[in-house]
């Protein structure tokens, strides 16, 4: 029987992963009701850093491999410049891995230039890893395909140096293009929406959607602002805010949320949680510092908007939690839609805040007669290469839907990014919604 000392590292690496995930669900479960609430938050933020740590090693290792280990026997391998690349990438992986850990220890007003440096690395080393096996892959392949397998010559060891060269070369510029791609203010797309049994006298209202600000680490009050101003110019109704507003707990993050106190929309702003906000186990301290800024929560609960022309005219605003307060078994929270939509009959326009797209298909389940649900949770993937699960992970993915005759489904891209300041392939976006009464 195989040791534990004596498994390779990839698996002890795996293992310990395991054990990490093993203790995340006992964290949710048993321990979840005799930990205190400051104790079990720290647990699950520094488990998660655990977690994603022990994942990336086994990447960290190949990337090693590839792109230091496989020139050792080079000429070049005892040189000076030999030398800095291997602190170079060093230094890289290890940006990479710390870059979880600032969540905990790292987040102010404004983001800290390690953080910002710590997350761009973890961004290019999920492009890095991507080309590394798609590159590899595809030289598996040539050498199956042209009967090469066994063989080995001076042809070979030059194609297989040639692979991490240019996937380093690929990570690079695509870095480089996502980092100005994200720097830039977000985009206002407009979208016109017919809402089934809205008004006539509420024709061409105007809602602005914000989703996935993500304040901490690596977005600041500096962003927040533009975004403010960028809202107030719109001039909207409403504001709505569907979720991943930030990633820290309220009193640490609070001078970076203060212009938010700006927002003015006439008939209200609002806000849902997303699972972000259930990581920071600091909902209630979250709905508190938004209602000082004249910002509703909508925990499981609905509004009345009612026309400035006519108060017999409205129609009914909803929000639910987050679906992952169920799976943390977050006290008094949890998506609970027949409580969210009390009093909301079809005889009006109903309107849906849900933070992910799974959650608008399950509402749509339960109550078909939802006219438009608005979402946001995928970014759009954010990045390549993680789109294609973006897209595959969610039954909405990005943009308008329509379900059916009368509902329709708009997931936001979202308004800024998660962590890594990059964004390929998709574009961050404020959303600009006119509803039009059929």
């Amino acid at each position: 029987m195989i040791s534990f000392k004596q498994l390779p590292i990839e698996a002890k690496a795996a293992v310990a992963a395991g054990v990490v995930f093993f203790s995340m669900m006992l964290s949710r479960s048993y321990l979840a009701e005799k930990l205190d609430f400051r104790t079990r938050r720290w647990l699950l933020r520094l488990q998660m850093a655990l977690f994603a740590n022990t994942l990336m090693l086994m990447g960290s290792l190949h990337v090693w491999r590839s792109t230091v280990t496989t020139f050792t026997r080079s000429s070049a391998a005892s040189s000076f410049c030999f030398m800095l690349w291997k602190i170079a990438v060093f230094m890289f992986l290890a940006l990479a891995h710390s870059s979880f850990f600032t969540l905990l220890f790292l987040v102010a007003e404004e983001p800290y230039f390690f953080s910002l440096a710590a997350y761009t690395c973890l961004g290019a080393y999920i492009i890095l890893i991507f080309f590394l096996f798609t590159l590899g892959s595809v030289e598996q392949a040539y050498k199956f395909l042209a009967g090469r397998g066994a063989k080995s010559g001076p042809g070979n060891k030059n194609r297989t140096a040639l692979k991490p060269v240019l996937a380093v070369l690929l990570t690079v510029v695509l870095t480089v293009v996502g980092l100005l791609n994200a720097s830039q203010p977000p985009t206002v797309n407009s979208v016109e929406i017919p809402v089934h049994k809205l008004p006539s006298a509420m024709n061409n209202l105007k809602v602005v959607l914000l989703s996935d600000i993500h304040l901490g680490p690596t977005v600041g009050k500096t962003k927040l602002a533009m975004i403010v101003r960028m809202v107030k110019s719109l001039k909207p109704d409403i504001t709505v805010i569907v979720g991943d507003l930030s990633d820290a707990e309220a009193k640490i993050i609070r001078p970076a949320v203060e212009p938010l106190g700006e927002l003015d929309s006439p008939l209200g702003t609002y806000f849902v949680t997303g699972n972000h906000e259930y990581y920071t186990s600091d909902v209630s301290n979250w709905f508190e510092l938004l209602k000082s800024f004249s910002i509703q929560p909508l925990h499981n609960e609905n509004v009345k908007i009612v026309s400035p022309k006519s108060a017999s005219d409205w129609f009914c605003l909803a929000g639910v939690d987050d679906i992952e307060a169920d799976v943390l078994r977050y006290s008094g929270h949890g998506m609970d839609l027949k409580k969210a939509l009390r009093g909301c009959s079809s005889e009006h326009a109903i309107v849906l805040l849900a933070h992910q797209p799974i959650a608008a298909k399950w509402a749509l389940q339960d109550r078909p007669d939802i006219n438009l649900i608005l979402s946001g949770h995928t970014h759009g993937g954010q990045i390549f290469p993680l789109n294609a699960g973006a897209y595959l992970l969610n039954p909405f993915f990005v943009g308008l839907y329509q379900v059916g005759q009368n509902t329709f489904v708009y997931v936001s891209p979202g308004t800024m990014y998660y962590g890594i300041p990059m964004r390929l392939g998709s574009r961050a976006e404020i959303t600009e919604i006119i509803l039009r009464s059929p």
